[in-house]
């Protein structure tokens, strides 16, 4: 069976990166026994994946490359801002067992949207964040294969995302 619309699809890869014409790093590696699952044609992945996967098959090898731009954006100073420390108070105090140097936090924007930041730095009066994507800036190079393509299930298709192993479970 052809990867196209409306097919699950199954692959293992390689994801590295790299920025600035720096060596590429390891990203993700996943494996038959934990493939990465989607469902084509359903926005999911990055638009060039799906492209460079468009009429492969089970068995089929893949290596290709996806610029920064079409992949995560690139890096942008703008995204990068310092918070009143106030904003990250719980009770009247400043909650530093959830705000440190390197996590994650999900915040919103002035309009309640969702955005994920990680915290750059922390001084006396601001909390230094970065908005952009973690890949961001960063050049994609996947290598693998492809495990599976099958019909998805009409449940499949009304959710929009694969169920069952190595898909979404409810």
């Amino acid at each position: 069976m052809i990867i196209s619309e409306d097919k699950a699809v199954s692959v293992n890869y390689y994801l590295t990166a790299s920025k600035n014409n720096e060596p590429e790093q390891l990203i993700e590696e996943t494996s038959a026994e934990h493939p990465f699952v989607f469902l084509f044609g359903y926005g999911s992945v990055l638009p060039d994946f799906e492209t460079s996967l468009s009429g492969k098959q089970k068995g089929d090898k893949f290596d290709f490359r996806i610029s920064s731009k079409n992949g995560y954006g690139d890096f942008e100073k703008d995204y990068v801002v310092k918070i009143d420390k106030a904003a990250f108070e719980v009770d009247g105090k400043f909650d530093d067992a959830r705000v440190k140097v390197g996590q994650d936090l999900e915040m919103s924007d002035a309009e309640g949207n969702p955005l994920m930041g990680r915290v750059l730095s922390i001084n006396e009066k601001e909390v230094e964040m970065d908005f952009n994507h973690p890949l961001a800036g960063h050049d994609l190079h996947f290598i693998g294969e492809v495990l599976d393509v099958r019909e998805a299930t009409q449940e499949e298709l009304d959710h929009g995302h694969v169920h069952g192993p190595g898909g979404h479970h409810h």
